[in-house]
């Protein structure tokens, strides 16, 4: 288990080997989800990373009246 401070301005340091084992990089988004009596946090990367993401899918999708015709 690892542990950090949080500074006088609300910014906690993420110890290097989370981030190495986890693939956290600059940019990433966190998502803060209170659960309970605890605070979970999610790691979002960048929407460049989910390209690929879903090969085969399906992506045409009516969105007017106007292409149902």
């Amino acid at each position: 288990m690892e542990a950090s401070t949080i500074t006088s301005k609300f910014q906690v340091v993420i110890p290097r080997n989370i981030r190495e084992r986890y693939n956290i990089k600059p940019g990433y988004k966190v998502v803060f989800i209170p659960f309970e009596n605890t605070l979970r946090l999610v790691f979002a990367p960048p929407i460049e990373q989910a390209r690929g993401m879903f090969p085969g899918i399906d992506t045409t999708v009516e969105r007017d009246e106007e292409d149902r015709v």
